[in-house]
């Protein structure tokens, strides 16, 4: 869900780099020196799994991972993100520098969502509820991240409204396919991993 260059307005921009900017502000001061290795890690697998992008006009489209990000780094999600796009936006030219804070809220905003809206369903004891939420947060990740991008677009041009309601729309099955990956990532976790859900207790 990048956005390229040149179809921000500076107002858009702005807004953009002040949302991000206090995101990876505050996710800093929420980390320690012990979530520097899991944010990392988090930061690498958002940069390969957004490698692929199929272009949609002045966006694209392609796997993020960013609820289970979510789930598992909450605030720190704003500077792993940030570090993973501004790295492909110098090595790859995917999105670009100046809006590189749009892009940022756009994807971490959703990822802090998922953190603080089903963080503390997906390691109910209730498997079901679990589940449930597991799902949720990815494929509402996916779908609010598709919402962000169509309004800096069509906010910056209202000749744009089209192309941002088409590209909510093409999301729709990304956000499935993310739902489910999130639920099955969710799972596996809690089997194998169970600190990397419970540790954004002390986020």
């Amino acid at each position: 869900m990048h956005i390229s260059e040149g179809f921000l307005s500076p107002s858009a921009l702005a807004a953009g780099w002040a949302i991000a900017g206090a995101g990876v502000a505050w996710g800093l001061k929420k980390m320690d020196s012990d979530r520097i290795v899991r944010v990392s890690m988090a930061s690498s697998v958002f940069f390969l799994a957004s490698l692929i992008n199929v272009k949609l006009g002045p966006s694209s489209t392609h796997l993020s991972l960013i609820g289970p990000i979510g789930l598992i780094l909450g605030w720190t999600s704003f500077p792993a993100i940030f570090t993973a796009l501004l790295l492909q936006a110098v090595l790859f030219q995917f999105g670009g520098l100046l809006v590189l804070g749009a892009n940022t809220a756009s994807m971490a905003t959703p990822a802090v969502l998922a953190y603080l809206v089903f963080g503390a369903a997906t390691r109910s004891r209730n498997l079901r509820l679990a589940s449930v939420a597991s799902f949720a947060a990815g494929f509402l990740a996916v779908m609010t991240s598709a919402l962000l991008v169509g309004l800096w677009l069509a906010l910056s041009d209202p000749d744009m409204m089209l192309t941002a309601k088409t590209i909510f729309a093409v999301h729709v099955p990304l956000a499935v396919v993310e739902g489910v990956t999130t639920l099955f990532m969710t799972m596996f976790l809690r089997r194998a991993f169970p600190d990397m859900l419970k540790g954004v207790d002390r986020l």
